[in-house]
């Protein structure tokens, strides 16, 4: 039951905020901790900045959770306490982003920031309900892991690199 839980939640999760994106009035006045405009574009590219950083620590705390030697168990607390701090780091970058801009397909860049966006909550739903469970094959949670990674450093890509870097993002 569970891996099909896997599949539908992390699917419920993205469309469930597709769907909103694309149904409610964005208001692009909304502020963020009280900065509004290019403060809160600015605010935000240094949040997703420290997100990526986090992000980087998580890959480096799974890669020491695989030597399974006598470390193994502090740096498994210390994954699982970067994973819910890089998700409560997130959290009020992707609000201000759904509510102020929606889910948006514009252009290139905005549509893929949107769409990893969306992707990125359902994989973390993915990678919650897979870590819970044992007995999975040992690729499925570096795979979930992998995927998370991926989606904060597209994101960064094309949301803080842009603005950081004069509103120009390489490839776009």
């Amino acid at each position: 039951m569970l891996p099909v839980l896997a599949l539908v939640a992390p699917l419920a999760v993205s469309l469930g905020l597709l769907w909103f994106g694309r149904a409610h009035v964005p208001d692009p006045g909304r502020s963020l901790f009280g900065a509004s405009g290019e403060d809160a574009l600015r605010l935000k590219s240094w949040l997703g900045t420290a997100l990526l950083g986090l992000a980087l620590v998580q890959v480096l705390l799974a890669l020491g959770m695989y030597r399974r030697g006598p470390a193994a168990r502090p740096v498994r607390r210390a994954h699982r306490v970067g994973g819910w701090l890089a998700f409560a780091l997130s959290l009020p970058i992707a609000q201000h982003c759904l509510l102020a801009y929606g889910v948006q397909f514009t252009d290139v860049r905005v549509g893929v920031h949107s769409a990893a966006g969306c992707f990125l909550y359902g994989a973390f739903a993915a990678k919650v309900l897979l870590v819970r469970r044992g007995g999975l094959p040992g690729w499925v949670l570096p795979v979930a892991g992998g995927a998370l990674f991926c989606a904060v450093g597209v994101l960064w890509w094309a949301a803080a690199l842009w603005f950081l870097n004069g509103y120009s993002t390489p490839w776009f």
